[in-house]
């Protein structure tokens, strides 16, 4: 990969929207180059900036209607439906301004609906990075930085590096081993990965602090199954290609355990 190549996808991987093959590919560029991995961090705290401090205004429910209200019926009326829209008191104007006016039409209908395609909630976010870890630490075989059954060994190790201590719950006994954690990063925030193991399946639990409390979140991506939900002040994100009547018995372990913590 060059540089240039690298350049054009940054957006892309800050995003979220790159396929974990070429994430996979970009990571190893970045390594190696740290000119890129400087712009990568800078687009990343920009990025950041935007969406801690931008004000975001949905689109108003009166504008869609009359917007859709001025999409003509067919081309021979463009013109005159779009200027009546623009002219409710009937005033006429010039005939060369009317291909202007429908140009405009065109122009803000695609930015209406830009508006509802373009920037993906914060949940669906969070839902592309939680995969694009797991699928890139399962990759690179690098589930966890301390590999441990205990969670007074994981847990203790994840708080000295964390502004805050997660709840590490153990599930041996209901057959969810724990075998390890990891710090990662979702958008800017750090967080701690606790991974478990049922048979052949890693199932990762990214763990946060959140301010409010979200109701529980289920769904399905590329063959993972991704369960979100949230206890005592903490964000849990649970990803693993394990069957979903087995990994909502685990969030539903996870979820009794960790409020108990």
């Amino acid at each position: 990969m060059t540089n240039e190549e690298a350049n054009r996808l940054l957006n892309a991987y800050i995003d979220g929207e790159l396929d974990p093959a070429k994430s996979l590919e970009l990571e190893a560029h970045l390594a190696e180059n740290p000119s890129v991995r400087a712009a990568c961090e800078r687009l990343r705290e920009m990025s950041a900036a935007i969406r801690d401090k931008a004000d975001y205004h949905a689109t108003p429910a009166w504008l869609e209607a009359r917007v859709r209200a001025a999409i003509p019926a067919g081309p021979e009326n463009v013109s005159a439906r779009w200027w009546r829209w623009l002219t409710p008191v009937g005033t006429l104007a010039a005939d060369w301004l009317r291909p202007a006016a429908s140009f405009a039409a065109v122009a803000l209908v695609t930015w209406v609906v830009a508006l509802g395609t373009m920037r993906p909630g914060e949940d669906e976010r969070i839902t592309q990075e939680v995969l694009a870890s797991h699928v890139r630490a399962t990759l690179s075989n690098r589930s966890y930085d301390v590999a441990s059954s205990d969670q007074h060994t994981v847990k203790p190790w994840l708080s000295a590096r964390l502004a805050f201590s997660p709840p590490v719950a153990d599930l041996s006994a209901s057959g969810f081993e724990l075998v390890g954690g990891r710090l990662d990063y979702i958008g800017s925030q750090p967080v701690a990965v606790l991974v478990y193991k049922r048979r052949a399946h890693l199932i990762d639990v990214f763990v946060w602090p959140i301010e409010t409390q979200k109701s529980e979140q289920m769904s399905t991506r590329d063959g993972f199954n991704i369960e979100h939900f949230a206890k005592n002040g903490m964000g849990f994100w649970v990803v693993s290609d394990l069957n979903r009547n087995e990994l909502d018995d685990f969030a539903r372990l996870l979820a009794e355990q960790g409020a108990a913590l």
